[in-house]
């Protein structure tokens, strides 16, 4: 990890630069399957799974019985944590409901505004070197308690089928359309609708630069997607009260995900910055994945600043996925951030908690996008319609100022629509 020490305001945007990929090249690839699949449904899917994936499956469609019955291929214990995951994840979604909103905004004028679920949504679970049954968790269960009426769960196939754990999960999330089809094709068969996969109105879910790319071309299609995501991230700030054993678990649990992660130490002792890499260098050792997190390091960085409030400062324009907070200071850092996916607090909050089971999402937004964007939600798989009702005496009243506005912009239709209302009421 490099080391910064207090670098100056003008330096930050150059420092707080991610390591991601020129997608410039990607784009034709993308054009080619997303005309394939358009064109020829299932047979392009099958001809891009062997391209890519190296399997063509004899079924697109994961069997039922295989959902049923996933349970039984884990682990007690790995059933156990499923379970008591979902629940915890399950609990803190359902509690993001909200009530309609109702308003009289003045005498015969009624607003309310109410949330319905999205129809079709799509899930996209990746495979690779780490198959993410516990995203299939964090994106169904909402879509679940949202009441979506269609979830479709694309992942890249391999030769043993689709793992035993993202079948439970599905099953567990009362989904029931488990495609075995990943990368660009599973975007794009998501975006048009296949044979056998039906079209859904949003996609969801993280990937690596192929998938980042398609996503980004379905929503020329009207298909929206959960938001901008690329490799994971980490900003832990921690001083001497800090436990430098477990900062330095924390910052290798994200650089394992990937070479192109990033993590980052923000502290204002240098003394524990040095403890910090003296960690990582012998937890590095044991780790089965370090050759990548190895490459994520020598994108991370350790900085140092003399006042927090220049700490705080860095951290907001950096605007991390996961923050991790293990400062005496705590409520400054805390209640200061105003960029950050989802924040973690004390020497006993792991970033790894919020990945599995604690409750909160961790579906997030990444390389900066934490300025704009909310994690994925409950509100992610909903959408708000507003009504209004107004009577008689309500357009009377309100009927003239908005006749006054439409002639002001010019726009005599809207206005009449008003003035032939209100003459029919003085009429009468």
């Amino acid at each position: 990890m490099r080391r910064i020490l207090n670098p100056d305001p003008s330096l930050w945007s150059k420092l707080t630069e991610r390591p991601t990929a020129d997608f410039s090249a990607i784009e034709p690839l993308v054009n080619e399957v997303f005309a394939a699949v358009s064109k020829s449904g299932d047979e392009a899917l099958a001809k891009y799974s062997l391209a890519f994936d190296k399997v063509s499956p004899d079924a697109l469609i994961v069997n039922q019985d295989l959902l049923t019955t996933a349970k039984d291929e884990l682990p007690k214990e790995l059933v156990e944590a499923i379970d008591v995951a979902y629940a915890n994840i399950f609990a803190f979604h359902k509690a993001q409901q909200t009530p309609t909103v109702r308003i009289s905004t003045q005498e015969g004028v009624d607003c309310w505004q109410t949330k319905k679920p999205i129809d079709k949504v799509g899930i996209y679970i990746p495979g690779g070197t780490a198959p993410l049954f516990s995203t299939a968790l964090m994106l169904a269960i909402p879509a679940q308690i949202a009441g979506c009426n269609q979830i479709v769960l694309c992942t890249p196939p391999s030769e043993n089928g689709i793992p035993a754990a993202i079948r439970y999960a599905a099953y567990k999330c009362g989904i029931n359309i488990v495609a075995q089809v990943g990368g660009i094709q599973a975007i794009a068969a998501l975006t048009f609708g296949t044979e056998t996969i039906p079209k859904v109105y949003k996609i969801f879910g993280p990937g690596n630069q192929y998938v980042t790319v398609a996503k980004q071309k379905a929503t020329q299609y009207q298909t929206a997607i959960d938001m901008p995501a690329g490799p994971s991230e980490l900003l832990v700030v921690a001083d001497n009260s800090a436990n430098p054993k477990y900062v330095a678990a924390d910052l290798l649990s994200q650089a394992e995900h990937g070479k192109d992660s990033q993590v980052i130490l923000v502290t204002t002792s240098k003394d524990f910055g040095d403890r910090v890499e003296t960690e990582i260098t012998r937890q590095l050792e044991e780790l089965p994945r370090k050759d990548l997190a190895k490459v994520a390091l020598e994108n991370s960085l350790i900085v140092y600043f003399d006042e927090e409030s220049t700490a705080l400062a860095f951290i907001n324009e950096y605007g991390p996925e996961h923050y991790i907070v293990c400062v005496e200071n705590e409520s400054f850092f805390v209640d200061g951030v105003a960029n950050a996916g989802s924040v973690f607090i004390g020497n006993y909050t792991p970033e790894s908690a919020g990945d599995y089971a604690s409750g909160t999402n961790h579906t997030l937004p990444t390389n900066g996008y934490t300025k704009q964007y909310s994690g994925v939600n409950l509100d992610a798989f909903l959408k708000a319609i507003t009504y209004q009702r107004i009577s008689a005496k309500g357009i009377q009243q309100l009927g003239p100022h908005i006749e006054a506005m439409a002639e002001a912009e010019g726009l005599y239709a809207h206005k009449n629509a008003v003035t032939l209302r209100l003459n029919d009421l003085n009429n009468d």
